[in-house]
């Protein structure tokens, strides 16, 4: 009898794939605005750009915005967990805070896929997660990519990759060309690691200190160290836009950055002009426990964990002196935690951190 070869046989299930796309189509539709086209055939996304009359008053000469991101080897840790509803949100935070840097307001989303094997509901737990994200960030999952590619993703790997897509109304573009000495320095507090610096803290916790993810070693004050590794990067979108938005004519707003691989001394510098320094005291915020808990089982220098992690800080404001209060209270009052962390100096286009011990 004649051994037919199939896609089957090969790895790869063309009906899991479709019971899948009906399991997750709940999770993209519940993120659609009414500027969502649906499309019949799954093709394409649509988005209009023109739906109501608040988009035209907001945007005369609308720019897009575009970004793309994945998560890092923070997907191994949703894998060793078996907890994947939450790396979604971190996919979608790393593209929407990107562009946020440039003043623009994320309008829809997509994302890709690619795993070992495609069981619905794993896949259903991911798109869970990315839902979950670009809820928060007030944008909608239009469409995506799964790929089952079972000869290059060992067993129980998976990778993501999202792509966000925005608008801005040119000329109120946010690109560090107002920064000027005096200008105050505003810090948002992050949820934690966010989604950077995880090979380092992988190494850290599973092979130097060989914990595991549901230990809860001292220093955490009884959190599980699973738990605290995997907590979703915080999305900054909308109080940030809202704050952008009541600040749109006279742009008090000079600078921002999104505090990612590079920490502080790596990211700040991308918005400076080559004139100016932020000098950034380091004693002006709250140190998540997970960062001295790092250092210590290192152990880490401390100029080394700041060139590698956000240190409690996810997202940086550089702001006019006389409008900072004002911002600050306007963030805090929408739930952010908000930290002066110091002021724009004469300089070289440099950070200059008073380090101190992150213990």
């Amino acid at each position: 009898m004649t051994d037919f070869a199939s896609y089957e046989k090969s790895g790869v299930s063309i009906d899991a794939n479709d019971e899948m796309v009906g399991q997750i189509y709940a999770s993209l539709e519940n993120t659609f605005s009414p500027r969502v086209i649906a499309a019949k055939n799954g093709f394409a996304g649509m988005f209009r750009l023109d739906y109501n009359q608040a988009f035209k008053k907001n945007y005369k000469n609308p720019v897009l915005v575009a970004c793309t991101d994945g998560v890092g080897s923070k997907v191994q840790l949703a894998a060793m967990a078996h907890q994947y509803d939450t790396v979604g949100i971190d996919l979608v935070a790393m593209s929407v805070n990107d562009m946020l840097v440039v003043g623009a307001e994320p309008l829809f989303f997509l994302d890709y896929l690619g795993v070992h094997k495609l069981e619905p509901a794993f896949i259903a737990q991911l798109v869970k997660g990315v839902a979950a994200g670009c809820t928060m960030a007030d944008c909608s999952l239009i469409g995506g990519e799964t790929a089952e590619m079972p000869d290059t993703y060992r067993k129980d790997d998976f990778d993501m990759a999202g792509f966000a897509v925005g608008v801005v109304e040119r000329g109120y573009t946010i690109e560090g060309d107002k920064v000027r000495p005096g200008d105050v320095i505003l810090g948002l507090a992050s949820s934690g690691l966010h989604s950077n610096g995880y090979t380092l803290a992988r190494d850290i916790c599973f092979k130097r200190g060989r914990f595991s993810m549901t230990d809860q070693p001292e220093g955490l004050h009884g959190a599980r160290l699973g738990d605290v590794l995997l907590t979703p990067t915080r999305i900054y979108v909308k109080p940030v836009v809202q704050v952008l938005a009541d600040h749109r004519e006279n742009q008090v707003v000079h600078a921002m950055a999104h505090i990612t691989g590079g920490g502080l001394v790596g990211n700040v510098p991308r918005v400076l002009p080559k004139h100016c320094d932020a000098r950034i005291d380091t004693g002006t915020w709250p140190v998540p426990d997970i960062f001295p808990f790092l250092q210590d089982k290192g152990p880490v220098q401390t100029d080394e964990m700041y060139r590698v992690f956000n240190m409690g800080i996810g997202f940086v404001l550089v702001v006019d002196a006389k409008s900072a209060q004002a911002v600050s209270t306007s963030l805090a009052d929408q739930g952010e935690k908000v930290f002066t962390l110091g002021e724009i100096t004469e300089g070289t286009g440099q950070v200059r951190l008073t380090l101190a011990i992150c213990h």
